[in-house]
């Protein structure tokens, strides 16, 4: 009997071959991070995304260099990764974003959309126009965008495969805590992600059978945003709060051959966020 590693069995990776984008990465303690470690861990050929202007306006702040750093960690490991930096409010940057994974890989098999812009407080009484304006065109439709171009590659890859030959691909949406719970103090980034779970259903069918599409909630999770007051503040019922690598590893067990029969799901991988009293 094989022994398990890691989520693998070991010997075999199970992404070996595929190429993933995984978007938002800049920060080597956050989310997108974790989902690249883990995906390169499983195999994959990683194109790195992130846009470090938009964590240099948050409190907790920008990580320097933390894109190519990161790359650069995981290529001494004997990974194949890549890095693009890229503006999501640009409405050409989804499609520059699959391109360069096809230069740099030559394919295109699973994207990660985990980027976000995010407003520490924007609660209805400070909503804008404007506001409203750019969580919509960083969070929903850039993503839309990328999927749309994802979509093209996939069925062109198709086309060309071998008969019997398994060329679906995987898109997993990233969603927030609004699924479970209000967000009055986020209004656009609550908003702009929840137009993300809604509309994973009609996406998950405008793209089969070439790839499935699902969305997950990782609910709280310490990235190191939070301050030592609202990590007590909120608990949970295992008595933590989640770790990026929870959100991981659901998302590459997605990403991965065992995921093929799951679609046009919004899943939470939050620790029993709703059941918290």
């Amino acid at each position: 009997m094989s022994a398990a590693v890691g989520g693998t069995v070991a010997g075999v990776a199970p992404l070996s071959g595929r190429v993933a984008l995984v978007t938002g990465a800049s920060r080597r303690v956050g989310i997108g991070a974790a989902i690249a470690r883990r995906l390169v861990a499983d195999g994959a050929a990683v194109l790195l995304h992130g846009w470090e202007p938009h964590d240099a306006e948050q409190p907790w702040g920008a990580d320097a260099d933390g894109l190519r750093s990161l790359a650069s960690s995981l290529a001494s490991d004997g990974a194949r990764v890549a890095v693009a930096v890229a503006d999501l409010v640009d409405p050409a940057a989804p499609r520059a974003l699959v391109s360069s994974a096809l230069d740099e890989f030559g394919g295109l098999d699973i994207v990660v959309a985990n980027h976000a812009r995010s407003v520490p407080w924007a609660p209805l009484s400070e909503l804008t126009a404007s506001e409203i304006d750019l969580s919509y065109a960083v969070n929903t439709r850039s993503t839309l965008l990328l999927v749309k171009e994802f979509a093209a590659v996939r069925a062109a890859a198709a086309e060309l495969a071998t008969p019997g030959a398994d060329t679906t691909g995987r898109v997993v949406l990233l969603t927030s805590g609004q699924v479970h719970g209000p967000m009055p103090a986020e209004i656009p980034y609550a908003a702009s992600k929840a137009a993300l779970a809604g509309m994973t259903p009609s996406l998950a069918a405008a793209l089969a059978p070439h790839s499935t599409v699902n969305c997950v909630n990782p609910g709280p999770t310490d990235t190191g945003w939070a301050s030592d007051a609202v990590l007590d503040d909120v608990k949970l019922p295992f008595g933590r709060w989640g770790r990026p690598e929870d959100a991981a590893n659901l998302i590459a067990w997605l990403a991965g051959p065992e995921g093929g029969w799951v679609t046009g799901q919004v899943i939470s991988s939050d620790g029993g966020w709703s059941l918290r009293r």
